[in-house]
């Protein structure tokens, strides 16, 4: 007999890390070759983690609600053939992947930090070797470096000091520990008679992490411009009672901008970027997410190849995805490769608002309701049909005058929309 691990496997591309949501298996259950092993949760998706082997469950070494990185032991599988391996060897490899106790400034030495743990502590200065790692052996994670740009990484004097200090103390009670720490996680927040308290899943938290993800490592810059789409919305209004009868699914607005936005890219590369430490990555793909809010969470699917799709088949994608992301229906492959992000924030009523990037894209562009406004033309005042575009951007790879022509660009195609110009198959 011999025991295999089972590691968190990579979900996506940028996917860097998973929360196991729920075991799907117990210690001493017999599986077979790709079984589900548990659901996992990343900022993407979420996903099962099947098995790679058929055999006998020995240990699980992750809770739930416990996040991993990508290629982490989540658990180890006695199986047939191979290499034998005693109780004693499972033991320890039971013990190699199991969060242990902070590691010496020696041991830290030897640790083996992730490409991710690296770039980011080398992009915020941090000391790796001042930190307390949460992972498996002690491990450093992307969270622990995050924590450590928002709190502050204290002097190497004072780590001395407190080392000292720990070491000399005796802790009378763990429960005044465990109090401390809860007035720490709550913020020192009191619950008051009549409050609701909600906890926060591992969906909600790993949304959460990927925001202040996001805002931590990107320096965003925000700008926005008016759209006169009285044409668009006169063009639409015109052929939608017949597009839906003949497709069976509803022509909607959103789709002429992700196509407007799709043509933009193609003449302004650069919004199609991604920040890589060293080097800014143009990608020649222009995958559009879109943003899709469930009663509690956030997702974002994506349209493959944008810009060379119809309207006609960029609507079909919207309501097919969006129609997942509802029921849950998600795969991994739906929700990977996005190069930039369109949100529509106009179906909500929202007029101007500032999207926070989906990382590690370069911008959002947030399309806000199409409202009636009075507006000068020709010297005269007219109602018009408006729209505000709303554009966050990675200020490290983008700048305000490429922006602004692509801004201009979107606004160009969309004023100009009409049966002539505007195929929708």
């Amino acid at each position: 007999m011999a025991v295999e691990k089972i590691t968190m496997p990579k979900l996506g591309e940028s996917v860097t890390e998973g929360t196991i949501s729920k075991w799907l298996v117990s210690v001493g259950d017999t599986v077979n070759k790709y079984d589900p092993l548990a659901d996992v949760i990343t900022d993407k998706v979420n996903a099962e983690i099947p098995s790679s082997f058929a055999g006998k469950i020995i240990e699980l070494l992750a809770e739930e609600g416990q996040t991993l990185e990508v290629g982490e032991v989540i658990l180890t599988i006695e199986v047939e053939g191979g290499d034998d391996v005693s109780i004693e060897q499972t033991k320890k490899i039971s013990l190699e992947t199991k969060p242990a106790i902070t590691p010496t400034t020696s041991d830290k030495q030897k640790l083996r930090y992730s490409p991710a743990v690296l770039r980011l502590s080398q992009e915020a200065g941090i000391d790796l070797s001042l930190l307390s790692g949460t992972g498996a052996g002690g491990r450093i994670t992307r969270k622990d470096v995050m924590l450590a740009i928002e709190n502050g990484v204290p002097a190497k004097e004072e780590v001395k000091n407190t080392n000292t200090i720990m070491e000399t103390s005796n802790i009378e009670s763990t429960s005044s520990i465990n109090t401390t720490n809860k007035v720490l996680d709550t913020y020192n927040q009191q619950v008051k008679p009549g409050d609701t308290e909600i906890p926060v899943n591992g969906l909600r938290k790993t949304i959460a992490d990927n925001m202040k993800k996001s805002k931590h490592e990107i320096p965003h810059a925000w700008t926005m411009i008016e759209v006169d789409v009285t044409k668009l919305v006169q063009y639409r209004n015109q052929i939608k009672d017949s597009f839906k009868a003949k497709e069976g699914y509803n022509l909607t607005f959103f789709a002429f901008f992700v196509k407007a936005v799709a043509q933009g890219l193609k003449e302004f590369p650069q919004m199609n970027s991604t920040w890589a430490g060293d080097k800014i990555i143009q990608k020649k793909d222009i995958n559009i997410s879109i943003a899709v809010a469930t009663e509690d969470a956030l997702f974002v699917p994506v349209i493959k190849n944008a810009d060379e799709k119809s309207i006609k088949g960029i609507a079909r994608e919207i309501v097919e995805l969006a129609k997942k992301a509802r029921t849950g229906n998600l795969a991994v492959e739906d929700m990977d490769g996005g190069t930039f992000t369109v949100n529509n924030t106009g179906s909500f009523g929202s007029i101007q608002s500032m999207g926070i990037i989906n990382h590690p894209q370069a911008a959002i562009l947030q399309v806000e309701s199409i409202v009636k406004r009075p507006v000068i033309k020709d010297g005269m005042i007219a109602i018009s049909d408006m729209v505000n575009l709303c554009l966050s951007i990675d200020h490290r790879i983008l700048d305000g005058l490429v922006c602004g022509r692509f801004l201009n660009k979107v606004k160009d195609i969309l004023e100009n929309i009409s049966k002539e110009n505007t195929p929708i198959y």
